[in-house]
């Protein structure tokens, strides 16, 4: 099932309430991921910018299934978009 919320605070209350992972703007996230309340999914990845964004979810959450099945999915359409602008 996909939920689809279009306000950023519900966003990160539902990533927080553990209902799955959120894609939020990185200022909005800040005080979150700083409290611990949430994670980055790709920590390792940075890239500096005014509108970067956040893939984020619930610390305890990691080992899910269903986060590592999308965390699989994002690097696979990734490698797909990078190939197709070749």
């Amino acid at each position: 099932m996909n939920i689809q919320i279009n306000n950023s605070a519900a966003v990160l209350q539902s990533a927080i309430d553990g209902h799955g992972v959120a894609l939020a703007r990185s200022v909005m996230a800040k005080d979150d991921l700083a409290a611990g309340r949430l994670v980055r999914l790709f920590p390792d990845i940075y890239f500096e910018s005014p509108l970067a964004y956040y893939v984020i979810y619930r610390p305890e959450c990691a080992a899910l299934p269903r986060v590592q099945a999308f965390k699989s999915w994002l690097f696979k359409e990734v490698e797909n978009q990078a190939f197709k602008s070749e």
